[in-house]
C-alpha cells in the first residue's frame, strides 16, 4: 500500500496565499530578498512556506522514500567528472504516489511570489521529470558535485540536515554559464570566489540553478541530508531545445 492520501490544489494555493499576504506584507523586505536572490543566485526564504505545510511535506518526502528511493554513485562527465553520492525518488515516481507535493508545486501563489523576487515570470518546468524530486545523502562522502541546473530555478526545501561541521553545506558560484561540452570547471574555481551557505532542517532556498555553478560539500559522517527539489523555467526556458543528461542518470 502506497497510503496515497488525495490533496485538494486549491485548498493548497490558499493555504500558501493566506501565509505569504500575513508574512510579507514589507515591501522593502520583499525587495531586498529579490536583491540577494539576483545578486548572489541564491536567497533562504525559512519563512516561505507554513510550518504546518513544511511538516505534511516532510512526512510525504519520507513516505516517498521509503517506497521509492533509488541509490547512486555516479561521476558525470557534463560538469567535469563530478560525483553523484546519494538516494533519489524521480519525478515520475513523486507525481504516481503523491498529490500533495504536485498540488504545491502547481500553487500559483507560490510562483507568483517567487517571480516578484526573480523580477521574471516563474513559469512550469517544460521537462515534467525535472518539476519535483527527492535527493537523500547519508553515507560518509555523500554528495551532490558542482553542477548547473538545466532550467533557471529552483527552490529547494531542506526536510532534513546535519550540523555544519559534517558537510552538507551549498557552495555557489553566482554569474557562471554551463558548456556542456567543456564545462571547465577547475577554471571557474580557480577564477571566481566561492560562497557557502550552511542549512537547517526547516529552511528553504531560491537559487538561479542555471547560472550558479552549486554543490553540496561532502559530509564527514554517516549523516542525513534529504532536500524535496522544485523546479521552473523561465519564460525563455521554455523555448529553447535542451537535453538532460545529468537528471536522467541520476533519476531514470
Amino acid at each position: 500500500m502506497s497510503d496515497r492520501t488525495t490533496v485538494d490544489p486549491a485548498a493548497i494555493d490558499l493555504r500558501i496565499k493566506q501565509h505569504l499576504d500575513t508574512v510579507f506584507t514589507d515591501d522593502w523586505q520583499v525587495r531586498q530578498l529579490s536583491q540577494q536572490f539576483r545578486r548572489n543566485g541564491y536567497v533562504k526564504l525559512r519563512e516561505l512556506i507554513p510550518e504546518d505545510l513544511k511538516a505534511e511535506v516532510k512526512a510525504e518526502v519520507f513516505r516517498l522514500l521509503d517506497l521509492h528511493s533509488r541509490r547512486i554513485d555516479i561521476l558525470m562527465k557534463e560538469t567535469g567528472e563530478t560525483p553523484r553520492k546519494m538516494s533519489t525518488v524521480s519525478q515520475v515516481a513523486i507525481a504516481k504516489d503523491s498529490t500533495l507535493i504536485p498540488a504545491v508545486y502547481d500553487s500559483t501563489s507560490l510562483t507568483g511570489f517567487l517571480s516578484v523576487l526573480a523580477r521574471e515570470p516563474v513559469v512550469p518546468c517544460p521537462w515534467d521529470e525535472e518539476k519535483y524530486v527527492i535527493i537523500r545523502q547519508e553515507k560518509r562522502g555523500d554528495t551532490h558535485g558542482w553542477h548547473w541546473g538545466d532550467f533557471s530555478f529552483t527552490l529547494i526545501w531542506i526536510i532534513e540536515a546535519p550540523a555544519m561541521e559534517f558537510g552538507g553545506s551549498l557552495q555557489c558560484i553566482p554569474h557562471t554559464d554551463w558548456n556542456k561540452a567543456d564545462p571547465k570547471l577547475h577554471e571557474h574555481l580557480a577564477k571566481y570566489p566561492i560562497s557557502t551557505y550552511p542549512h537547517v532542517s526547516g529552511d528553504l532556498y531560491f537559487l538561479r540553478s542555471d547560472t550558479t555553478l552549486h554543490r553540496t560539500i561532502e559530509l564527514t559522517e554517516d549523516k542525513t541530508r534529504i532536500i524535496l527539489n522544485t523546479c521552473w523555467s523561465d519564460e525563455q526556458g521554455t523555448r529553447k531545445a535542451a537535453t538532460h543528461e545529468t537528471m536522467e542518470a541520476m533519476f531514470t
